[in-house]
């Protein structure tokens, strides 16, 4: 499983810068601002537009790669199964013995 440390991923990631649309301005409009974070080993790909700083994007792409890495390693609990409580496996009973009993009425009647 990746590892979620900034500093293991360095290497491992795929910067590319690109410009962002929506508003912020003319800075935001022609300069590359955005920033998409490719992480080839778990194929997550982050981008981030929110700013118009080219270094506060990478921030906080590198942050959220980190975070759905922690997800990605997260173990999910072990299911404990458990068993129906009485009443509710009696009410499944009625109604097989509902199911049933229409079954029978359908069948041919000897004479």
């Amino acid at each position: 499983m990746p590892s979620a440390d900034l500093n293991a991923i360095e290497g491992q990631i795929k910067i590319t810068f690109f410009k962002s649309s929506g508003p912020g301005g003319q800075r935001k409009n022609k300069r590359d601002t955005a920033v998409r974070i490719y992480h080839p080993k778990s194929g997550i790909t982050v981008i981030s537009t929110r700013y118009r700083s080219q270094a506060l994007n990478k921030k906080s792409a590198l942050l959220e790669l980190q975070k759905r890495l922690a997800e990605l390693n997260r173990k999910k609990p072990k299911r404990i199964p458990t068993k129906p409580p009485t009443h509710v496996r009696e009410e499944i009973l009625k109604e097989k013995k509902k199911t049933a009993e229409k079954k029978i009425l359908r069948k041919k009647v000897d004479i």
